[in-house]
């Protein structure tokens, strides 16, 4: 789900998350709020660990390549806490042995897609805690907006099943969605958004009903409620990418007692590697050696943070087993992306080129030269890109050959260098090699080893 998708973020159409706007109303929500790594399992596998992808082997569509680094619900686990969760399994669970203490998956929640049935799951776990005396981590994943969206002709996959998905309470048409500023506004475009948008209120559903079953409990009150996506919609530019539409995700925290109502923090930088540390914190969990990231309890109080300037984001490989390493720093207005895969014959290949959407517009490339432009850039990238994601979100205009921004571009390559130096990236000598193509192959063909 893309950060905008929410209506309290700013979402141009109407009724898309009238749920978890009330949250937002409720909590806090992050406006430098990013995952750490664009796609699901390594994204949530930071959130697990609390480490960079390269330092819990944590990379791709894998289990922890190393062995033995603290996880989130096994550390709960260790103080006290009953441990559950429900859809996203194999994803959501950093070592395939660890057993949590309630366990459902997507075939039995609708295919992921069933409101309902999260609820009456999620309500059993909280039930069984109360009567055990014991505090719960739920880690509820709703399947929701992964395509296929609700409504596409690929849909037909989840329908028949014992555990049926069931439609939003409000679906999009075309004319009542915007296209995304980084997509082309065609036809087959607006379609797949309309369709997107049906599956973003589904997951909406679902954040209600959950929010209902708390209050029905009695413990909503004294819960900690986070919502936030694991990476960016899956359309070009988005979803495995570096971009601000890649990372940023709708981040929004509910504490009753502990954070002001409807507060919106617009100074501090959280990214998913800060996660777990927060919660353990909070929890009154001792750290575990080793995680990268840091608690932000004090911003959850209204304190100020020093530290949170910066995000460091990053990208390994595809679904598909295919090698694309990115790298990136962002502060408030600028952000400096290093793509070392790219050397002008590689081309990107990921998920989001299976749908509507990039069909169209390399379709529509054929009769549009500056569309052709738009399009060659997604399939081959350029070895450095620099935004002013403050004026240009979308990231359309590159300025790393403007002199205007010399200085801005080398202060946050040497942010960059200095972050990879701390946290051993195995990208740093190519890095320093400034883009000598025997170099980045030489890491490219480490890689490739190292994740086979």
């Amino acid at each position: 789900m893309n950060w905008d998708a929410v209506g309290a973020f700013g979402c141009p159409d109407d009724g898309t998350t009238p749920n978890i706007d009330q949250l937002a109303a409720e909590g806090m929500r992050f406006n430098h709020g990013h995952v750490t790594i664009a796609v699901c399992w390594p994204s949530r596998s930071a959130m697990m660990t609390g480490r960079y992808p390269h330092r819990s082997g944590g990379e791709g569509f894998f289990n922890l390549r190393h062995p033995n680094v603290p996880i989130l619900p096994a550390l709960l686990r260790d103080g006290g806490y009953r441990v559950g969760i429900l859809g996203k399994l194999g994803h959501s669970t950093p070592y395939a042995d660890f057993q949590w203490d309630m366990v459902y998956d997507q075939h039995e929640l609708g295919m992921g897609r069933n409101p309902t049935i999260y609820r009456e799951h999620a309500s059993n776990f909280v039930s069984q805690s109360k009567a055990s005396g014991e505090p719960f981590f739920l880690m509820l994943n709703s399947h929701d907006p992964h395509r296929p969206f609700y409504g596409n002709d690929q849909q037909e996959w989840y329908s028949n099943t014992s555990s049926p998905a069931v439609a939003p309470s409000k679906t999009f048409t075309t004319d009542e969605v915007t296209t995304p500023g980084f997509l082309t506004d065609l036809p087959e475009v607006r379609l797949e958004i309309s369709e997107y948008y049906s599956s973003v209120r589904r997951c909406d559903d679902t954040v209600g009903e959950t929010l209902t079953m708390l209050r029905e409990q009695g413990v909503a009150d004294n819960t900690i409620v986070i919502f936030l996506s694991d990476n960016g919609m899956a359309f070009p530019f988005a979803k495995t990418n570096c971009y601000l539409n890649s990372t940023r995700t709708p981040w929004i925290m509910r504490w009753p007692g502990v954070i002001t109502p409807n507060f919106i923090d617009n100074e501090h930088f959280v990214t998913g590697v800060d996660l777990a540390p927060t919660l353990l914190e909070a929890a009154g969990i001792e750290q575990a050696a080793g995680m990268d990231g840091k608690s932000f309890l004090p911003v959850l109080r209204g304190e100020a943070q020093v530290g949170r300037e910066l995000a460091f984001t990053q990208f390994h490989q595809t679904a598909g087993k295919r090698n694309y390493p990115m790298r990136c720093v962002q502060n408030r207005r600028f952000g400096y992306i290093w793509n070392p895969w790219s050397d002008g014959e590689r081309i990107f290949k990921n998920e989001s080129q299976s749908g509507r959407t990039f069909n169209a517009m390399e379709a529509a490339a054929a009769q549009d030269p500056e569309l052709a432009k738009r399009v060659d850039l997604f399939l081959y990238r350029v070895p450095e890109e620099f935004y002013d994601f403050e004026n240009d979100p979308n990231a359309l205009t590159n300025l790393i050959d403007d002199p205007a921004y010399a200085s801005e571009v080398n202060t946050l390559r040497q942010e960059l260098e200095t972050w990879m130096e701390s946290n051993s990236d195995p990208a740093l000598k190519a890095f320093r090699a400034n883009n000598a193509p025997q170099a980045n192959e030489a890491y490219m063909s480490a890689m490739a080893t190292e994740l086979s």
